[in-house]
């Protein structure tokens, strides 16, 4: 037996998580230890904007993240054609920040 085999995780996904929350803003800040994205929907004409969700990993996690949104954004391009961002008015630009030490 091969004890350097990686053991396959089962994944549960509940039938109200698995309808998902749609969000068309993320803000994202970090400290030294974690990355926080908070997804946000903003909605036209609403002067607020509310949390969806609040997403918190670990710097390590959030690289790869980003690695596998990347690459899941290369084949969405080689399939479907180059994805275009529309700077119109109205266009809320990404946000980074800092949060303070943990």
């Amino acid at each position: 037996m091969n004890n350097d085999k990686e053991q396959q995780i089962q994944i549960e996904l509940t039938e109200d998580i698995a309808q998902g929350i749609y969000s068309n803003l993320a803000v994202i800040s970090h400290s030294s230890s974690e990355f926080v994205v908070d997804f946000i929907r903003v909605v036209p004409g609403m002067p607020k904007a509310k949390v969806q969700s609040r997403i918190i990993l670990t710097p390590e996690h959030a690289k790869r993240l980003m690695f596998a949104l990347n690459d899941n954004i290369k084949k969405f391009e080689a399939d479907f054609g180059p994805i275009t961002i529309n700077k119109q008015e109205g266009f809320i630009p990404p946000i980074s920040g800092q949060m303070g030490e943990a």
